[in-house]
């Protein structure tokens, strides 16, 4: 046993140690805390690691909005579009623009406004597209249908109709001449430019949690940023 413990010493009082377990315990103590040290400086390093994604996601965010406000400012009010600072939104908000009533093709006055915006959406965004991850094309309606529709009856017919609008709205951009003659930009867009149909999941309410089904009735164009793949990336050590 002595050999496993180490040998028993006597101290002057008359007590007992064991000297070689009291090492042994003391070394341990520094182990842990130098690997605690260790942990400690990995959890600060990825800390500020995400928090240099976060401001520069956030510095992205306000220069690719001023970019597109620069850019459409004098337009914005005869399209009936606006531009939402906090998603990078770019809403088309007129609905008799854009469609007729209950179909997906485009207007002729909403493939005109498309033809001179889209070209030009895409410049706006060159120089953003390391930190873009995707844009979208977002459709989305009241929730109306006919009057003697139920709920379900109405969501998915609306589901039905916002994801036709936006494939037709998706078709149209990419068969542009500055999109469709350019390999670089048709390739582009075919990879980061996303069609999808929201039916009325996300209707625009007023203060009073009532809808307003015009305004509800538009389409976006969205710019989603890669900030949260990043922090990902640093979360998995990739």
């Amino acid at each position: 046993m002595s050999n496993l413990f180490g040998k028993r010493s006597v101290s002057d009082d008359g007590g007992d140690h064991w000297m070689s377990v009291s090492d042994l315990m003391a070394g341990l103590m520094m182990v842990f805390l130098f690997i605690s040290v260790a942990l400690m400086r990995d959890a600060m390093n990825e800390r500020d690691k995400i928090k240099e994604v976060a401001v520069t996601y956030e510095k992205t965010q306000e220069a690719i909005y001023l970019a597109l406000l620069e850019e459409f400012s004098e337009d914005l009010d005869k399209w009936g579009a606006e531009i939402e600072r906090s998603t990078l939104s770019l809403n088309f908000t007129a609905p008799d623009v854009l469609f007729a009533n209950g179909k997906s093709d485009l207007s002729s006055k909403f493939e005109l406004i498309l033809s001179d915006f889209f070209p030009r959406y895409l410049q706006v965004l060159n120089q953003y597209k390391p930190s873009i991850q995707e844009i979208k094309i977002e459709g989305h309606t009241s929730s109306r249908w006919n009057h003697d529709s139920t709920d379900y009856e109405a969501y998915f017919n609306n589901m039905n109709l916002s994801q036709s609008r936006t494939r037709a709205v998706l078709g149209f951009v990419m068969n542009l001449d500055y999109v469709r003659n350019d390999h670089f930009n048709y390739s582009w867009v075919k990879q980061y430019v996303a069609a999808v149909g929201y039916s009325s999941s996300k209707v625009i309410k007023n203060k009073h949690g009532v809808e307003l089904a015009q305004r509800s009735r538009r389409v976006s164009f969205r710019v989603i940023t890669n900030a949260e793949d990043q922090i990902r990336k640093i979360l998995g050590g990739e």
